[in-house]
Parts: C-alpha cells; structure tokens; sequence
C-alpha cells in the first residue's frame, strides 16, 4: 500500500481497507485463473493499481455518470478506478468468461455495489455511456470505432465525455489520423516510478 498511499494520502479508510483486500485476493485468484502475468504478481500495485489510478490523477467523473471499462482482463483499470469513484457506476466487460468471472469474484469481495462485470464482444454491448477506459486491448483506431456508439457527447465530468485509454511506448504511427484530436498526458508526470517512463493517458473527446 505505499505507493497508493503516496499519491492518495486522502483515502477514506472504507477504501483503504478496499485496496489492501485487492491486493491480497489477486494473487490467490490468479492461481486459479492467469489474468495477470505470474511475473508481474510481485509488481501489482505499481503495475497494475496505480497504473489504473493515472486516470483518477487526471479526470473527475462526476457522481452519477456512467463509465465502460473496455476489455476489463483481470478488472483494470475499472475495480482500481470504481474503489475511487464509488459514486459513479461503472461496468466491466472482458469476451473470456473465465476472466469476468474472477472479476465478479472481486467486486462481490470488496463489496462494489457501484460496479458490476460482463462477458461480451464490444460490439454487442446494447447501451450507452459517458466515459470508456481501457488498457489498450486492441488499437486506438478500433477502440476509437468501438467507443463511437457506445459513448453519449456530455460534460459528466472533467474533461468531458469520451474515451480515456493507457497506453505505453511510441504512439505516432498508431495514432495516426487521431494525432491532433487527442489529448495526451505521460504518466510520468504523475508518479515518478521508473515504470511510468514510457505510459501516457490518451484523451478523445466524444
């Protein structure tokens, strides 16, 4: 819990408590289903939390909004970001139901009643919402499609409405035509962690 606590000396003790579960059942679950690299079990809370949490350091979601975490894996960054938004709802879906099922698992144990998971494609998701995060399951281009019908135009939150994605490494060839439309932050300007060297948050607006 050092390096959340770092960068969030003001975690309420419910959340607290939230993240010390977190990463205690994340080992234990990840024998049973890999949904994080075994490598990276020793590195969790830099890797995987507060890597998530970058969002939290930039963007406000606003009580009430809606937030789609696309490709969820093993519940990032949408469980770190739904212990520090319990007020905005937030649904998780991976296509490997083996995954969402240990993402229910977690949400039932931290008690998340702001967060539920679901096992579908994108492309089958019937509703809308204001924020899609992700960590960078598949391009910029297809998760710009993906987020085209899922997400409403809106202000629930600071920035507004649209797509929020981590991603690491050089992102000009990627990015492409998205170049001038995004908003991109290095996450080492958050934490100064070697690891984040190379991260960036990148913003489209809806």
């Amino acid at each position: 819990m050092d390096l959340i606590r770092k960068y969030f000396p003001d975690l309420e003790h419910a959340q607290d408590l939230q993240f010390r579960q977190l990463l205690a059942l994340i080992p234990e679950l990840n024998r049973k289903v890999n949904v994080i690299s075994r490598k990276d079990i020793p590195h969790l809370e830099e890797r995987h939390i507060l890597h998530s949490l970058a969002i939290a350091k930039t963007f406000s979601f606003h009580p009430g909004c809606s937030v789609v975490d696309l490709g969820t894996g093993g519940g990032f960054p949408g469980i770190p970001l739904s212990v520090i938004f319990p007020r905005v709802q937030f649904l998780l879906v991976d296509s490997i139901g083996k995954k969402v099922k240990i993402v229910r698992e977690l949400i039932h144990a931290l008690g998340l009643k702001n967060a539920s998971a679901r096992q579908s494609r994108v492309e089958n998701l019937d509703r809308t919402f204001d924020y899609a995060v992700s960590r960078a399951v598949t391009s910029f281009s297809r998760l710009s499609q993906w987020s085209r019908k899922l997400l409403v135009p809106g202000e629930k939150g600071s920035p507004p409405n649209g797509m929020i994605i981590l991603k690491g490494g050089d992102l000009e060839n990627e990015l492409g035509r998205f170049r001038d439309r995004v908003e991109i932050i290095p996450v080492s300007l958050l934490f100064d962690e070697p690891f984040f060297s190379t991260k960036k948050i990148v913003y489209l607006k809806k």
